[in-house]
């Protein structure tokens, strides 16, 4: 029987957490960086490693209609399996309630959460990815846990996540482990407009005891559980956020 090429699917390789995730993995794993622009995820592809391969998987998250059937026919034509599923891809648009529209929240939870869905029940299967599966990785965010002003369908979103992440890991148990990372303030093209506000980001900057966190930190933690050192830890909200979230000082 043909011995097939693992490898690490990282949603929203084209940018930010996801491009930086993607490059940094590609030195040690096979990996398939997926978007929805060709030129920007070629640009990823051109910074990866070049001791493994990287395949380009352009799809629409949003297209949640699309999302099975352009997985599954990716997966066929490649003749690869799947071991590790990395979602980073996420929407965000900051705004109040009495501005929200349904498309708006439809984009957002299609993007964020129902996308993850989809692609996990394709990448559990026997005839499709041979039920090679073994880990998953969600990007959330520390906002699922608390509040704030103009983020609430996005971390709803983040919420429903993670809700997700601990009934799979009940779920797929014992082939599968599933967690989230929770990263705080990270400098990234999708965080960059906060920062642009100076007030805002030396008000951010004083809520941080270890200060804004960079891309580097969470790609640690992600190296971390897609490794054996993380192989009894599953179902777990993992918060790296430099001390945001116990920071009370008023």
């Amino acid at each position: 029987m043909e011995t097939k090429k693992n490898f690490v699917l990282i949603t929203g390789a084209s940018s930010g957490l996801g491009r930086h995730i993607a490059i940094n993995l590609s030195m040690n794993y096979n990996v398939i960086l997926h978007g929805r622009n060709d030129d920007r995820l070629l640009e990823t592809k051109s910074m990866c490693s070049q001791n493994n391969d990287q395949l380009i998987f352009k799809l629409d998250l949003i297209k949640t209609e699309e999302t099975e059937n352009a997985l599954s026919s990716f997966i066929l034509d490649n003749n690869i399996e799947v071991t590790h599923l990395i979602h980073c891809a996420g929407f965000l648009k900051m705004l109040p309630l009495k501005m929200l529209n349904l498309d708006l929240i439809t984009s957002t939870f299609s993007t964020n959460v129902i996308s993850a869905i989809l692609m996990i029940r394709v990448l559990i299967q026997k005839k499709t990815n041979n039920s090679a599966l073994k880990n998953i990785v969600f990007i959330s965010s520390n906002i699922s846990n608390f509040g704030a002003k103009a983020f609430s369908v996005y971390a709803a979103s983040k919420g429903a996540l993670d809700s997700l992440m601990r009934c799979l890991a009940v779920e797929l148990a014992p082939n599968v482990r599933v967690n989230s990372v929770l990263p705080g303030a990270v400098q990234t093209e999708m965080t960059g407009s906060i920062f642009e506000n100076r007030e805002v980001a030396e008000r951010m900057t004083q809520m941080y005891p270890l200060g804004i966190g960079r891309p580097q930190d969470i790609f640690e933690v992600v190296e971390f559980l897609l490794s054996e050192k993380s192989r009894w830890i599953t179902g777990q909200q993992i918060t790296v956020d430099g001390g945001r979230t116990i920071n009370i000082t008023g």
